[in-house]
C-alpha cells in the first residue's frame, strides 16, 4: 500500500474548521487532508458531522472558523459551482439525471460544443463522452437514454460528468448502498483507475469492509469532532469501530434466547404472476426469521404482497389464524401486521412532515375524536417512542428530513411499533446506518422477539442474517430455495441456495 508523501501539499484540505447551526455544533476544530492518488475514507456514526464536512468541501457551507485550502492556499467557495470549477465534485448515493436525455446530453448539459450558427455539435458531444468512458474503463453507450439505467450506471455517468469538469477531487457519499456485489466491484475498479490518474478520492461508506478494501487512509469523526487520521494498514475493524463510537462494541448481534410460540404469520402458496411463485413459510411468536437472497430474487415483493401493498394472484396469508384479503394494508394493520419498508425516505416517511407527525401517522384513529386530531395525544405518543428508541433530535416539531439516516430509521420503527404489532416485517433494517445504530436496531429486534413478536427480517447483509435469525429462508428467482436452521446456516450454505446451487455447504 502506497501512502502519499507527507511533504507534498494536499490537493484539498480543512484546517481547524468549525461549523454551527444555531445551538448545534456540527463540526468542531476538524482537519482533513486529501492527496492526489489517494482514496481517503471518512468514517463516523450518523450525526458525526460527515455530511456537514462534505458540504463544506463542496461549497454548500462556509466554515464559521478555520480554513479550506486548495493546493495549500486558502480559498473561499461561494457556492457549489465555484467548488466544481476548482475541481471538486460530489457523487451522491442517488444520482440526479434528466431521464429523457441521453447519457451524453446529461454529461454536457448546458455546455455542449457548438457548430456555426450556434447549433449543438452532437458528434463532438458523443465523441467526448466516449473518451470519458474509455478513460474510466467502462462500456456505456453515449446515446442511451438515462431513463432505465441502473443506479450503478447512473453513478458512472455522474463520475464521467465530474471528469468532464477536470475534477481533481471526487467525494463519493455512500456510493455502494444500492449496488450489487458485482456493481460494487466495477465501481471500485473505476475508483482505482481514477487514483492511478492522480485524482484524490474521499470515500464515505458505512460498510467497513469497503473502507479496508479500497482506501489507504481514514479520518474518523465523532460528535462533530476530529478523532484520528491514520493509515488503514494496521487497523482492524474493531479499532475503527472503537474510534467511531467511543467504546468497545461488544455485541453487534445481541441475539437473546427466546421461547418460540405459536404460528403468528402463515403464508401458503403465495403467487404473483411474473414476480414470485408458490411461496410458503411460517413465522412463530418469539422467532426472528431471516429472508435472504440476491437482488431481484423477490424478497421485498413478497413482503409488500403479504402486507397488502401489492395484490397477489394466488395463495393465502393469515395472521394469528385470521386470513387477510389481498391488497388491503389497512386490514393487515388491524390484524397486527407491520411493515418497515426498504426505502425509508420514499416509502417509510413523509420527509416534509415533522418527526412527531410521522410517528403518529399509524395512530390517526387512536389519537383523533370525531375526525379531529388530539394533538396532545399525538405528541405524547411521539415522545414515548422517541425516548424508547433513543431518537436524537432537537425538537419533535422539526422536519424528519433534518435527522441523520439512523435516526430516520428509528422514526420509521417507532411509527410501526406504536401499533403494538404481533408480526413485524423489516426490510433492510440497517441499510445505510452506522455500526452503533445497527447494534441498537439489532438489540431492539431481539427484545421484540423476546416479548413474543414474530419478526420477518429481510436483509442483504449476510452477517446480519446469520447473527440474528433463528431460521433462514433463501429465495432464488421468485421461489423459496431453502430453509436453513440457525445451527446449519453459513455464508456458504446461504449463498449456494441464493445462486440456485442445490448442494449445501458442509
Amino acid at each position: 500500500m502506497t501512502l502519499p508523501d507527507p511533504d507534498l501539499v494536499p490537493v484539498l484540505a480543512l484546517k481547524g474548521v468549525s461549523k454551527s447551526f444555531g445551538a448545534v455544533r456540527a463540526l468542531r476544530d476538524v482537519s482533513l487532508e486529501l492527496h492526489a492518488g489517494e482514496a481517503h475514507a471518512l468514517a463516523g456514526e450518523n450525526g458525526a458531522g460527515k455530511s456537514t464536512l462534505i458540504k463544506t468541501l463542496a461549497g454548500v457551507h462556509r466554515p464559521d472558523e478555520g480554513t479550506v485550502l486548495l493546493d495549500g492556499a486558502p480559498v473561499v467557495f461561494h457556492g457549489p459551482a465555484e467548488a466544481r470549477d476548482a475541481g471538486v465534485a460530489v457523487i451522491y448515493q442517488e444520482p440526479t439525471l434528466f431521464p429523457d436525455l441521453s447519457v451524453a446530453e446529461n454529461i454536457f448539459m448546458g455546455r455542449q460544443p457548438r457548430r456555426s450558427l450556434g447549433r449543438v455539435d452532437h458528434r463532438a458531444v458523443r465523441t467526448a463522452t466516449a473518451d470519458l468512458f474509455r478513460r474510466l474503463g467502462v462500456d456505456l453507450d453515449p446515446d442511451q437514454p438515462a431513463r432505465g439505467l441502473s443506479i450503478a450506471d447512473q453513478q458512472l455517468v455522474e463520475i464521467a460528468k465530474a471528469l468532464s469538469f477536470d475534477a481533481r477531487v471526487l467525494i463519493m457519499d455512500e456510493p455502494t448502498a444500492a449496488l450489487t456485489g458485482s456493481e460494487v466491484g466495477r465501481l471500485f475498479g473505476v475508483v482505482r483507475t481514477l487514483r492511478e490518474q492522480g485524482a484524490a478520492v474521499l470515500f464515505i461508506s458505512h460498510r467497513l469492509e469497503e473502507v479496508f478494501a479500497l482506501c489507504q487512509r481514514v479520518t474518523t469523526l465523532r460528535d462533530g469532532a476530529w478523532i484520528a487520521s491514520e493509515p488503514v494498514e494496521g487497523l482492524s475493524e474493531d479499532d475503527l469501530i472503537r474510534r467511531m463510537v467511543g467504546r468497545d462494541l461488544d455485541e453487534l448481534y445481541p441475539k437473546q434466547a427466546t421461547e418460540i410460540g405459536e404460528v403468528a404469520l402463515s403464508v401458503r402458496r403465495l403467487t404473483r404472476e411474473g414476480v414470485f411463485t408458490d411461496v410458503s413459510f411460517e413465522v412463530r411468536r418469539g422467532e426472528i426469521v431471516g429472508l435472504a437472497g440476491l437482488v431481484g430474487a423477490g424478497r421485498s415483493e413478497v413482503a409488500r404482497a403479504v402486507f397488502g401493498v401489492d395484490r397477489w394472484d394466488g395463495g393465502e396469508v393469515s395472521v394469528d389464524g385470521r386470513a387477510l384479503r389481498p391488497g388491503a394494508p389497512s386490514l393487515a394493520m388491524a390484524a397486527g401486521l407491520a411493515l418497515v419498508p426498504e426505502d425509508r425516505r420514499a416509502q417509510g416517511l413523509v420527509m416534509e412532515m415533522s418527526i412527531e407527525r410521522n410517528i403518529g401517522l399509524t395512530g390517526l384513529r387512536a389519537t383523533s375524536r370525531a375526525g379531529l386530531m388530539n394533538r396532545a395525544a399525538e405528541r405524547s405518543r411521539a415522545v414515548d417512542w422517541a425516548v424508547r428508541l433513543q431518537v436524537k433530535y432537537a425538537r419533535l416539531a422539526d422536519v424528519v428530513g433534518t435527522l441523520s439516516g439512523g435516526n430516520q430509521q428509528k422514526v420509521v420503527l417507532a411509527k410501526w411499533l406504536a401499533t403494538a404489532p404481533s408480526v413485524l416485517i423489516v426490510d433492510e433494517p440497517t441499510r445505510g446506518i452506522d455500526v452503533g445504530t445497527k447494534a441498537e436496531v439489532h438489540r431492539l429486534l431481539s427484545q421484540l422477539a423476546a416479548e413474543g413478536v414474530a419478526v420477518l427480517m429481510i436483509s442483504s447483509d449476510l452477517p446480519e442474517i446469520l447473527g440474528m435469525a433463528d431460521r433462514v429462508l433463501v429465495m432464488h428467482e421468485g421461489r423459496i430455495a431453502a430453509e436453513i436452521p440457525r445451527a446449519e446456516a453459513t455464508e456458504q450454505s446461504v449463498m449456494a441456495a441464493a445462486t440456485g446451487v442445490t448442494r449445501r455447504a458442509a
